[in-house]
């Protein structure tokens, strides 16, 4: 049976710390009474309370991560942030398989290297929680390589929660459209508040919830999952 761990005097990791989520869950994690935060990032930044801890890790990186493990082996709730999106060229048809595996290395492999590492220290911990922070192009397929990354790491949160439920961590995953932050800083589109998506994110933890999705649009992509694929790609029943 999992647990709905309070962040109120927990011990909390957020990978991608650094970023304009990252930092919000950093934040807000101190505002609901964190009694630590590892901030990490391949090159962590400082903080002015003494609560955060910057920490060097690289999710791609099989030492970094297990050297951040070491480290903070303290942590009962671990907020899987990090992620890349190469907009340039996105198509997965056209790319090379090496363009591929950048994307996948650090979104999911990188991410589940992460959960590997960290599993037996939130056991140990009574448990404790996981949060992935997915995208609502884990449920459609318009950007090509970041909508694959994102849809199997997706699928791996599903086998998170069933895998660690008997040792009583939660798992939540976090779901999230166009949000104001530098990864969409080029992008002229309705874009989100990181706090709004942060603090939607946590209240989900506390109340249990499995899965958060945090605008309009995750609401309405991931409704229209049931419906024939043309729903969600209209561009195929133009050519019908």
């Amino acid at each position: 049976m999992s647990t709905t761990p309070s962040l109120d005097g927990a011990v909390v990791l957020v990978t991608g710390a650094n970023g304009g989520l990252g930092e919000e869950f950093v934040a807000q994690a101190l505002a609901r009474g964190a009694a630590k935060v590892y901030a990490t990032a391949r090159s962590p930044r400082t903080w002015s309370d003494p609560r955060v801890v910057p920490l060097a890790l690289d999710v791609t990186d099989a030492a970094s991560v297990a050297a951040a493990a070491a480290a903070a082996s303290d942590t009962t709730v671990l907020v899987n942030n990090a992620g890349i999106n190469v907009r340039d060229d996105n198509s997965l048809t056209s790319s090379s398989l090496d363009a591929v595996r950048v994307v996948f290395e650090t979104n999911f492999f990188g991410a589940v290297r992460v959960v590997q590492e960290f599993v037996p220290i939130l056991g140990r911990n009574g448990g404790g929680a996981l949060i992935d922070v997915h995208s609502v192009l884990s449920w459609i397929g318009i950007a090509g390589i970041y909508s694959a990354s994102k849809a199997a790491f997706w699928s791996a949160t599903n086998s998170f929660r069933l895998d660690l439920a008997p040792q009583g961590t939660h798992v939540l995953g976090l779901h999230l459209g166009y949000t104001d932050t530098p990864m969409t800083a080029a992008l002229d589109v309705e874009k989100g508040d990181p706090a709004d998506v942060v603090r939607d994110a946590y209240d989900g933890l506390e109340r249990g919830e499995h899965e958060v999705l945090a605008d309009q649009i995750s609401r309405d992509v991931k409704a229209g999952l049931s419906a024939p694929v043309e729903a969600l790609y209209p561009q195929l029943a133009a050519r019908v």
